[in-house]
């Protein structure tokens, strides 16, 4: 193991990528091995924070602006990029490694070709990302201009404000990017036995991240309420903690609750429901004339404040899946792609699945984003880390 200092700086670039926020490394610059990488990255944001404000480090708060992104020219044939993904758990000193971040996806590509880590012609560019947490391939698509990303447009998304440069997210396979299956137990939708709620219906389902998905009505919900709502029904978050536990065992994420309850990051648990009106969080009426499935997500212990982007994807995925609660819920949309009324608008997110003798297969998945460089620089970080 390379021996680290207890104090340090890391290059960095701060970035947006969609509707999270990272620390965006590069694979050279990061401190000895991943058993090494932990002390140094805890520090850098901030975590353990028993206030959950990370006011001592860059992170902010919430778990969608808790990452790091770990990025390196690949050696693979089929890809350009190695991208690695950090979840730095805000609460607790620990990090998690055991998903993907769609919407930092989105800021992957343009990074490498700022860093100069690709080279890549001006114009209209395609890169190829290969992410090491799900050992899957996804496609960016975004202009270059100068040899470097463009990052102005006029693309907005929900829950970013302003506008930027349409950054195009192929997802190749996405299929059981977890568990190694898009339906881990083999069945759209099944009774998952809950210590303190008994049985609930669920659908279990891995593209891109896996996410447990059940009915918001059978939990009392209508599905549109905002993240601060859903925080303060009494018991709510726990009992969807408790779901969460059942299907990480169910999925064979984890091999028992105990070992589920150490993985934070998947699966995510969606609770679905009907089109139907709602407000957005910037007090923007939602229709429900424009939305095909109505969706809330908890990530990381509590209510994602938009949709994380591969949990999007998933539910796209899901509502083709015939029998599946997504399914059940959303508005048939036939080849069009999905649109999602969620806290902060509408997301849309198209897919593909296909079904033979082997049954459900997930073929792509696809949407855009934005993103954006906020600072370069050096992060500090002061740890004790093994030598």
């Amino acid at each position: 193991m390379t021996a680290v200092p207890a104090s340090g700086v890391l290059p960095a670039v701060f970035m947006r990528g969609g509707t999270s926020k990272a620390l965006m490394l590069r694979w050279q610059d990061v401190p000895g091995d991943i058993a090494a990488w932990e002390p140094a990255f805890l520090s850098a944001m901030d975590s353990p924070d028993p206030f959950g404000r990370q006011l001592n480090g860059m992170g902010g708060g919430v778990s969608s602006v808790s990452k790091i992104c770990i990025v390196e020219p690949s050696t693979r044939p089929d890809a350009d990029i190695d991208y690695t993904f950090v979840q730095v758990v805000v609460r607790e000193g620990r990090i998690d490694l055991s998903g993907n971040c769609g919407n930092m996806l989105s800021a992957v590509g343009p990074f490498a070709v700022d860093e100069g880590l690709v080279q890549a012609p001006d114009g209209p560019v395609r890169l190829r990302i290969y992410n090491t947490n799900t050992a899957k391939r996804i496609e960016a698509s975004f202009e270059v201009r100068g040899g470097r990303a463009v990052y102005r447009g006029d693309l907005a998304i929900p829950g970013v404000t302003g506008t930027g440069a349409p950054i195009r997210l192929d997802f190749v396979d996405p299929g059981g990017a977890t568990t190694g299956r898009l339906l881990p137990t083999g069945a759209v939708r099944q009774i998952l036995d809950v210590p303190g709620l008994g049985p609930v219906e669920a659908s279990l389902v891995d593209a891109a991240n896996a996410c447990v998905f059940v009915r918001a009505a059978d939990l009392g919900l209508t599905g549109t309420e905002l993240p601060a709502a859903l925080e303060a029904v009494p018991g709510l978050l726990n009992r969807l903690a408790q779901i969460r536990l059942a299907a990480s065992v169910a999925m064979g994420i984890a091999p028992d609750r105990d070992a589920a309850a150490r993985i934070v990051h998947v699966p995510f648990v969606g609770l679905v429901a009907p089109p139907q009106d709602s407000a957005s969080l910037s007090g923007t009426a939602i229709r429900a004339a424009d939305v095909d499935l109505t969706a809330r997500v908890i990530s990381n212990g509590l209510p994602h404040q938009a949709l994380p982007l591969t949990a999007t994807l998933c539910l796209a995925v899901a509502a083709r899946i015939e029998g599946s609660l997504v399914h059940e819920a959303a508005h048939p949309t036939g080849d069009a792609a999905l649109r999602v009324g969620m806290p902060s608008g509408i997301l849309t997110a198209d897919a593909a699945v296909a079904r033979d003798g082997a049954g459900w297969r997930a073929e792509r998945g696809s949407f855009f984003r934005t993103a954006r460089p906020l600072m370069r620089g050096a992060v500090y970080y002061d740890a004790v880390t093994p030598g």
